[in-house]
């Protein structure tokens, strides 16, 4: 072999060595998972489970000491205001002629009277403030059509409208109640005094008070019951509302007028509610791991047009997600490529094929999203689940 041909076989040997060296010794690009920055909505919201409640309830109760006959009603019969007869009671001995029952009957009407009274007030009282309301709103729609106000503030009215609304319907019932309580102890005083003896002219028949359903019978065999004592429940399952017990940390970040998306009720599309009110007062509840929280209720309304569906009834379940903020279009990040720095939030940006520590300014955080206020721009490709592997300059490499 001649030495020129030497010298070419062993440069050429020395060439490859030298190049798997460098592949052997030179850094290795980590795979990483990547995504690209944009604009999007973000929605901030409160998750908890909750139970539909009839709005209004009624506990019918008998009205003196007698005997009550067999009920014939089963749950979930319809009723009708002044109309079914819901129960009847008989005398049970001739006790009920005695002095005593008759000025007990006698105490109980004037008690009648005094809360029918109550009830008449205090629904002059919600009629008043909601025609107030009424006028207040119709000046605001005018302000707010010539730009004199705003539209939070026509908001808000609006809201408080609703809710003397919901006052004035309660305060209605409240006095519808207390006629029918009225008329009942009256009833009763008549029934002591009748000078008939047979049960038969003495029976006292218990009618319904509103439009409804039976939601539950207390007593329905024959029995001598006492004066109170419940017999049944009705209510109207068209009328409910929806409540969800939620931590106290989160109850404070709730205000009225919020909405509320509502799944995994049983149909294919969520419904749609609006907060009416945060209770004031908080209780203690524990969790399914044996830690005491401190809770408060939450009161949703239905705000779809056709109410809520006919599907649901009492005290079922619904799966609520109330929206505390919201915006259609911001600089939306994963939370997965998000890591802190000290105080700093901190993200990889993949910049020539390098990871590229940025930092960053956050804004509001849902748990799965970010807002990002400033330290990166639409399009910026970034670096989400970063491992230990991953840091400022390292090559990098997308799965």
């Amino acid at each position: 072999m001649s030495f020129a041909k030497k010298i070419v076989l062993w440069s050429t040997i020395l060439a490859l060595l030298g190049g798997a060296g460098y592949l052997a010794l030179s850094p290795r690009p980590v795979m990483v998972d990547t995504d690209v920055l944009q604009n999007g909505p973000l929605m901030v919201s409160i998750e908890d489970d909750g139970v539909t409640r009839i709005r209004e309830r009624y506990v019918v109760s008998a009205p003196l000491p007698s005997r009550l006959l067999r009920i014939t009603w089963d749950v979930g019969d319809e009723v009708l205001s002044n109309q079914t007869v819901l129960a009847r009671l008989e005398p049970t001995n001739p006790q009920l002629l005695d002095p005593r029952e008759i000025a007990q009957a006698q105490a109980r009407i004037r008690a009648a009277e005094q809360r029918l009274e109550s009830s008449k007030a205090e629904l002059s009282q919600a009629e008043a403030e909601l025609q107030f309301a009424e006028r207040e709103m119709g000046r605001l729609r005018k302000l707010l059509t010539a730009n004199a106000t705003s539209q939070t503030e026509f908001e808000q009215k609006e809201l408080q409208f609703r809710q003397l609304t919901e006052k004035v319907r309660a305060a209605t019932f409240g006095v519808d109640i207390a006629e029918y309580e009225l008329e009942l102890q009256r009833a009763a005083l008549i029934l002591t005094e009748s000078p008939d003896d047979s049960g038969k002219a003495m029976a006292l028949e218990i009618r319904s008070p509103i439009n409804g359903r039976v939601l539950r019978i207390y007593e329905e065999s024959t029995t001598v019951v006492t004066a109170g004592q419940p017999l049944m429940e009705l209510g109207d399952p068209s009328d409910l509302e929806v409540v969800v017990d939620v931590l106290s940390r989160d109850a404070v970040r709730i205000s009225a007028g919020d909405r509320v998306i509502m799944n995994q009720w049983g149909g294919a599309d969520p419904l749609h509610g609006v907060v009416r009110l945060i209770e004031p007062s908080g209780f203690t509840k524990v969790s399914a791991l044996g830690v005491e929280e401190q809770r408060v209720n939450v009161i949703v309304d239905f705000a779809d047009p056709g109410g809520n569906p006919a599907m649901l009834g009492d005290n079922f379940r619904v799966d609520c997600q109330i929206v505390t903020w919201s915006t259609d279009e911001t600089l939306v990040v994963p939370t997965s490529a998000l890591y802190r720095d000290g105080p700093q939030w901190m993200l990889f940006r993949v910049k020539s094929g390098r990871a590229v520590a940025t930092p960053v300014q956050i804004g509001r955080n849902n748990g799965m999203e970010a807002e990002i206020i400033s330290g990166a721009k639409p399009g910026d490709q970034v670096i989400v689940y970063p491992s230990d592997e991953v840091s400022d300059g390292v090559l990098v490499r997308q799965r």
